[in-house]
């Protein structure tokens, strides 16, 4: 573990807890985000995560959802910075921009491109996420920061659909770490071997970074279904996909399969002595607070109430 992760309050604790967020686009979501918050603030995360829109179509909005749980709730924010759709001056901007609001941390990541056309990746600075990370630790150096900020970046358990030989894949993973990545925090999955097995790999080719397992709980088919879309190769194990059919299309039975086989998930990840499991909460807090209670975790009052 590198001097940095081992000073950063985002690893003050083993395993740790974080939640995923993304910035609301209207009052009311964002009320209702705010109210996921307070709901999620008792379980005490090591951090949370924001969003960041593909092409960064998001970023004010990435930068002033930091800014607000920074001030408001005293939450180590990690916001996430990609590289496409960006020049070197602009990622200066937005580094310097997430600094000053109190940010300490950052999710580097290549990310994807804008769903509107006329996007021309010759204009980006860089098209790999290691080359980001080795921009962000120069900013670092040529602007004296005293506290470097801690880099996560992003892992497939399953294989990254873009890069189908596993082999090249690892190599590209351990470039963004020899470039002074602090962490990796996975892709959604719903079989623990994959996680589990690609551990055992990242220490093979001398990956020793804390690796966080990506948890999303399925709450609704729709949901599963735009999953596999976004997600490009999640194994959905059969084992599942039964108890799913199992629930005969009720929503909430649904919903409660998803909460259980997530729970169970996690159960059998902290028995493997997991580094870390942040879990995405497509901004609502019911499904996490469940699992934390399933799981006997701490700060865990009762039923959660929707």
């Amino acid at each position: 573990m590198s001097d940095t992760v081992a000073k950063s309050c985002l690893f003050d604790r083993t395993p740790c807890f974080s939640f995923e967020f993304f910035p609301p686009k209207s009052p009311a979501a964002a009320e209702s985000l705010h109210r996921t918050i307070c709901e999620l603030e008792p379980y005490s995360p090591s951090f949370v995560s924001v969003t960041y829109g593909a092409g960064g179509s998001s970023r004010e909005l990435t930068r002033s959802l930091v800014e607000r749980i920074q001030q408001e709730r005293q939450i180590p924010t990690v916001p996430h910075l990609t590289c496409v759709g960006h020049t070197e001056e602009e990622l200066e901007s937005i580094i310097e921009g997430y600094v000053r609001v109190g940010a300490r941390a950052v999710l580097a990541l290549r990310g994807d491109p804008p769903r509107q056309g006329g996007y021309d990746p010759s204009h980006d600075a860089f098209h790999h996420a290691a080359e980001l990370v080795r921009f962000i630790r120069k900013w670092e150096e040529r602007n004296r920061i005293q506290e470097p900020l801690t880099i996560g970046v992003a892992g497939f358990c399953e294989g990254h659909p873009d890069t189908p030989n596993r082999l090249k894949e690892m190599d590209y993973l351990k470039a963004k770490v020899d470039e002074g990545a602090d962490y990796i925090c996975t892709q959604l999955f719903f079989d623990n071997h994959a996680f589990l097995d690609y551990r055992d790999r990242c220490h093979i080719v001398d990956i020793n970074v804390p690796i966080i397992a990506g948890i999303m709980p399925i709450t609704s088919i729709s949901g599963m279904q735009r999953m596999a879309e976004l997600s490009g190769g999640t194994c959905f194990p059969a084992r599942l996909l039964k108890a799913l059919l199992r629930a005969g299309g009720d929503p909430s039975a649904i919903e409660q399969v998803g909460i259980q086989y997530a729970s169970s998930q996690c159960a059998e990840l902290l028995d493997a002595e997991v580094d870390g499991i942040h879990f995405y909460t497509l901004n609502q807090s019911y499904a996490t607070r469940e699992i934390y209670r399933n799981l006997g975790l701490a700060s865990s009052p009762g039923k959660a109430a929707r």
